[in-house]
């Protein structure tokens, strides 16, 4: 069944940015002429997805306003990371799985969270989008049946930040700051997490050369 519920992860400090950061959050500034929350907002929105939800935490006035009328806010008092953070939000996201989307990335192809859906299967816990690794040290490795393993520094395929999850093992962690690495492991461990290649481009915008970077891509289309 389709997720009808999504997870942009919206909360960093987005240090990496420098004085770009400053005095606005990361998925406040502009790509391509509008924020990074904007093209995420558009993938979520162009899905039919009804219930989206955001994470603030840093600087968050101007997010939290920008989002009105389009998005659920969960504020984090502390950064609890992208499993505390995802757990925080389930009363907002509600059961089921969910979608979860970066925020600091913009993607050309393929709508990634149409093609994570199409891929979605009984018996799956997560599945998540990849991109091969080239000769650089990957997240994951993948066997023929699309069942992930830690690659270890190895080549193999680069999470790119989206992702269908069950949300179960959440209520399993005691901490309530957490990376979502906890339950990937676990599931990786019963045979339940699967990737799937996107069909398309994609950009970090994790630093401020990715926003060169992602503007040619997205003029290239």
């Amino acid at each position: 069944m389709r997720p009808d519920a999504v997870m942009i992860f919206a909360a960093g400090f987005g240090t990496r940015m420098g004085a770009l950061t400053a005095t606005r959050p990361k998925p406040m500034i502009e790509v391509a002429g509008r924020p990074l929350i904007d093209h995420a907002l558009a993938l979520a929105e162009a899905a039919g997805i009804s219930r989206i939800v955001a994470n603030t935490h840093y600087l968050p006035e101007s997010l939290t306003a920008h989002l009105a009328g389009r998005a659920l806010v969960s504020h984090e008092e502390e950064i609890l990371e992208t499993g505390g953070g995802l757990c925080r939000a389930l009363p907002l996201l509600g059961e089921g799985p969910v979608y979860t989307l970066n925020s600091d990335a913009v993607w050309t192809g393929e709508n990634p969270l149409d093609e994570l859906a199409a891929g979605w299967r009984e018996g799956m816990e997560a599945l998540l989008l990849l991109a091969p690794s080239g000769c650089a040290p990957g997240d994951f490795t993948m066997d023929a049946a699309g069942r992930l393993a830690r690659a270890r520094g190895a080549p193999g395929y680069t999470y790119l930040g989206a992702q269908i999850l069950r949300t179960d093992r959440l209520a399993g962690v005691a901490e309530a700051k957490f990376s979502l690495n906890l339950v990937w492991d676990a599931m990786i461990a019963a045979g339940t997490a699967h990737g799937l290649i996107h069909r398309g481009g994609w950009c970090d915008v994790g630093r401020p050369e990715g926003i060169a970077a992602a503007e040619a891509m997205l003029a290239n289309v």
